[in-house]
């Protein structure tokens, strides 16, 4: 498979809006779907090359799409999932294998090509949240009893475990890997190192507390990690997304036009643009990561709780009415 032609500039802030507002948006329809509710797509994902975008359904749909022939033909339905699927995620240095979470406490990777489980890891628990090291070789799998699960694409069971003694909902790596960042029902953001999950930094005024990222008022939900690595931001269930400096951890500043909890968050490939998703209100808000200036809106049917932008171009996919939708290709363009 060629890989997609690379974005050829660029885009100021302020040229934004005037690209997005003559973007058309494509809508990817499942016709073996069993109803908007039921169906209700709860994760998307992009595979590193953004050739391919994998969802995955309340229903146990897991279908992966070419964003290029949104026909649902073009497309490759992965079954074997006994139930809902909560996360999915490609394996960062290879462009074909596809790790999805279940809520039965089943992980599957998936070799795209050929349909083939190449691995399968039982027994987690209520999982739901997944996050691959940047080097491909592990993973870390979280459930809702608060454990943390180290696993291998190869090995069936688990390398380790790490129960947490606070609510834990998403996370994320830097890029070096030695670094894993977890969000809490505190508001705060644990940063662990990786794969020993100890505390990183302490408190100068108190070295026996970890130091932790406190933005929220409420839990905090979601996390990404800017591709320049500059930012980290993180959204809370108090609908702010907060930016926090990589260098010496100081939130440079609040989004607060969310409606609704942050339920994910994406960057633009650039890192230049950032945009929330949430499951209450309607519309998606992109705002200029620099300055916080919110540059432009995209008109949706309903609340989008999960967003994610190509890897190289400026297409923003995300879930409406439970189908998913990219906004920005032109599949008439070839």
């Amino acid at each position: 498979m060629a890989p997609p032609p690379r974005q050829r500039l660029n885009v100021s802030k302020e040229r934004f809006s005037l690209l997005f507002s003559t973007a058309k948006t494509q809508t990817y329809h499942d016709p073996g779907s069993r109803g908007p509710g039921f169906h209700s797509l709860r994760t998307i994902a992009w595979n590193p090359l953004g050739t391919l975008i994998a969802a995955g359904s309340a229903d146990r749909t897991l279908r992966v799409w070419n964003p290029d022939r949104p026909n649902v033909k073009y497309s490759t339905d992965l079954k074997g999932h006994a139930a809902g699927i909560e996360k999915v995620a490609f394996n960062p240095v290879k462009d074909a294998e596809l790790c999805s979470v279940s809520s039965d406490g089943v992980v599957k990777f998936w070799d795209v090509r050929t349909k083939a489980v190449v691995n399968e890891v039982k027994g987690l628990g209520d999982a739901f949240t997944l996050a691959w090291c940047p080097d491909g070789e592990t993973l870390v799998v979280g459930n809702k009893a608060d454990n943390i699960f180290i696993l291998s694409p190869t090995q069936s069971t688990p390398i380790a475990s790490h129960q947490q003694s606070v609510q834990t909902n998403q996370i994320a790596f830097c890029f070096s890997g030695k670094k894993i960042f977890l969000t809490t029902g505190e508001g705060k953001t644990k940063i662990l190192s990786y794969p020993d999950f100890k505390p990183i930094f302490h408190y100068s005024y108190d070295p026996d507390t970890p130091f932790t990222l406190n933005g929220h008022t409420s839990s905090c939900l979601s996390i990404e990690m800017q591709p320049t690595g500059r930012f980290l931001a993180t959204g809370g269930s108090d609908s702010i997304i907060a930016l926090w400096d990589t260098t010496d951890w100081i939130c440079q500043r609040t989004l607060i036009d969310m409606t609704g909890p942050v339920q994910s968050i994406s960057f633009s490939f650039d890192g230049s643009f950032i945009v929330g998703g949430s499951d209450e209100g309607s519309g998606l808000e992109i705002a200029h990561t620099e300055t916080g200036e919110y540059v432009h809106s995209v008109k949706t049917s309903g609340a989008c709780p999960v967003v994610a932008w190509h890897p190289s171009r400026y297409w923003l996919a995300y879930t409406d009415l439970g189908s998913l939708k990219i906004v920005g290709i032109d599949p008439e363009r070839r």
